[in-house]
C-alpha cells in the first residue's frame, strides 16, 4: 500500500505528475483512460471509463430533460420575464449541447490525448539529454493546488446559493440544481486540463531558452572549448533543473532544434484535441456572461420592476458570482495560451544572439538553420480556427458583451410595459377580443 502513496505523492516522471488531475477527469468521465505499467509506463483506454462517460451523460441529459418539462430553473426562482426566459432557454440548449459536445470530443480524440501526453514525456527525455531535469513532484503540487481552489470555489458558490434559495423558502429539485451547476464543473475541468498542458509547454519552452542562454552566457566568458568531456553543475532555476555541457556546442544546438520541433508539434496536436472544447467553453461563458450582466445592470439601473422573494443584494451577489466564475475560466484559457506563446516567441531572439556571437561556421550553419526552423514553427491555439486564442479575445468579448448588452437595456427601455405600465400582449389580447 505505501509504494502505491509513494507514487502518488512523489511522482517519478511526467505521467505520474499528472496522474491526480487525470484520476479526477476520469471519475467525470472525460478521460476514459488509466496509467498502466511501472518500469514502462503508458496510458491505457478503459472500458469502465467509456460507461462512465455515458453514465454521466445520461444522467445530466435526464436531468435537463426533467428541468425542461417541468419548466423551471434557478433563474426562473430569482425573477421572470421574457428576456429571462429567452436567455435560461438559451443557456439549458447551449448547456446541453456543450456538455454532449464535450464528451463527444472527449471520447472520438482520447488517443489524441493519449498521444500527446507520450509526447510531453518524450520531450522531457530529450531535455533530460541536455541535463534538464523537472520536479515532478512541484508540478503534482501545483495540480493539487489548482484542484483545490477549483473544487474550494465550486462549493462556495453552491452552498452560498442554496443557502440563499432555502433562506428565501425556495427549495429546487434536484434535477434542476444539477442541470444548472453540473455543467460548470464539467467546462472548469477541461479548463484545468488544458491550463496543465499550457503549463508543460511552457516549462518545455521555458527550459530550451535556459539552456540556449546558458550557451551564450559561456560564450561571453570565453569558458567553452571545442570538446570538454566533464562540466560542474550549473543551477538553472527554481524548478531543480541543471544543465551539463558536456558535448559540442553545434550537437547541443541540433538537439534544441530537434526539442523544438517536439514542442511545437505537441501544441499543434493540444490544439487540435481543445479546439472545440475551448469554442464551446467560451460560447457558453459569453453567453451566460451577457445575460448575467444585464440581470444585474437592469436591477442596479431600475430599468424594471422585479417581482421577487429576494433582495437586491442577494440578486446582484448571485448573478454577479456566477458571472465572475465563468469569467475566471475564460481568463484562465486566455492567460495560458498567451503565455506559453510568449515563451516561444522569447527563442528567436535568443537563437539570434547567439548567431551573432558565433564565429564557428558549423555552429552558424546550425543556428541558421534553427532561424529558418523558428520563423515556419509557430504555436498557436484557435477555437475551431474561429479566433485565436490570445490576449486580443479580450478586446471581441468587451465589445461583443457591450453591443448585446446596450441592445437588451434598449429593449428594456422601450418595452411598453416599462413606459406606460402597460402590457403589450393584454392589450393586443384586448382588441382581439373587441374585433370579433
Amino acid at each position: 500500500m505505501w509504494p502505491i502513496w509513494r507514487q502518488l505523492l512523489s511522482p517519478r516522471d511526467a505521467y505520474g505528475a499528472e496522474q491526480t488531475l487525470l484520476l479526477f477527469t476520469y471519475l467525470l468521465g472525460l478521460t476514459p483512460f488509466r496509467l498502466r505499467g511501472q518500469a514502462m509506463r503508458h496510458f491505457e483506454l478503459c472500458r469502465l471509463g467509456y460507461l462512465n462517460a455515458l453514465l454521466q451523460l445520461a444522467f445530466f441529459g435526464y436531468c435537463f430533460l426533467a428541468a425542461l418539462v417541468q419548466q423551471q430553473s434557478i433563474v426562473g426562482y430569482f425573477f421572470n420575464s421574457p428576456i429571462s426566459q429567452v436567455g435560461d432557454s438559451l443557456q439549458k440548449f447551449i448547456g446541453m449541447t456543450g456538455m454532449f459536445t464535450l464528451f463527444l470530443c472527449c471520447g472520438l480524440r482520447v488517443r489524441l490525448l493519449i498521444r500527446l501526453c507520450d509526447m510531453i514525456a518524450g520531450i522531457d527525455d530529450h531535455l533530460l539529454n541536455v541535463g534538464i531535469c523537472f520536479n515532478y513532484g512541484r508540478i503534482m503540487s501545483l495540480r493539487h493546488t489548482k484542484l483545490f481552489l477549483m473544487s474550494g470555489v465550486q462549493f462556495a458558490y453552491l452552498t452560498s446559493s442554496l443557502y440563499m434559495l432555502l433562506s428565501n423558502d425556495v427549495r429546487p429539485t434536484y434535477t434542476v440544481a444539477v442541470a444548472f451547476y453540473v455543467p460548470q464543473v464539467f467546462l472548469l475541468s477541461i479548463v484545468l486540463l488544458f491550463g496543465a498542458i499550457l503549463h508543460r509547454c511552457w516549462q518545455h519552452f521555458d527550459a530550451l531558452n535556459k539552456v540556449l542562454k546558458n550557451l551564450a552566457h559561456q560564450w561571453d566568458t570565453r569558458s567553452i572549448k571545442a570538446v570538454q568531456k566533464q562540466r560542474s553543475l550549473q543551477c538553472l532555476d527554481s524548478f531543480s533543473m541543471y544543465t551539463i555541457v558536456t558535448k559540442d556546442p553545434s550537437e547541443i544546438i541540433q538537439e534544441s532544434m530537434e526539442i523544438h520541433h517536439l514542442i511545437c508539434e505537441a501544441a499543434a496536436t493540444a490544439n487540435k484535441y481543445f479546439t472545440y472544447q475551448l469554442l464551446t467553453i467560451i460560447s457558453i461563458a459569453f453567453l451566460i456572461i451577457v445575460f448575467d450582466a444585464y440581470y444585474v445592470l437592469e436591477t442596479l439601473l431600475g430599468k424594471s420592476k422585479r417581482e421577487s422573494k429576494f433582495k437586491t443584494v442577494e440578486f446582484v451577489t448571485f448573478f454577479s458570482c456566477q458571472m465572475i466564475l465563468y469569467l475566471i475560466a475564460i481568463v484562465s484559457i486566455v492567460e495560458g495560451s498567451n503565455r506559453a506563446i510568449k515563451k516561444s516567441e522569447k527563442t528567436g531572439a535568443i537563437v539570434h544572439s547567439l548567431l551573432n556571437k558565433t564565429k564557428c561556421v558549423e555552429v552558424r550553419d546550425k543556428l541558421q538553420q534553427f532561424s529558418m526552423q523558428l520563423m515556419h514553427l509557430k504555436i498557436n491555439f484557435t477555437a475551431a480556427g474561429l479566433f485565436n486564442i490570445d490576449r486580443t479575445l479580450y478586446f471581441t468579448i468587451s465589445g461583443a458583451l457591450t453591443t448585446y448588452l446596450i441592445i437588451l437595456l434598449q429593449f428594456t427601455s422601450n418595452s411598453p410595459s416599462n413606459e406606460n405600465g402597460f402590457d403589450c400582449c393584454e392589450a393586443y389580447h384586448n382588441i382581439s377580443n373587441h374585433t370579433v
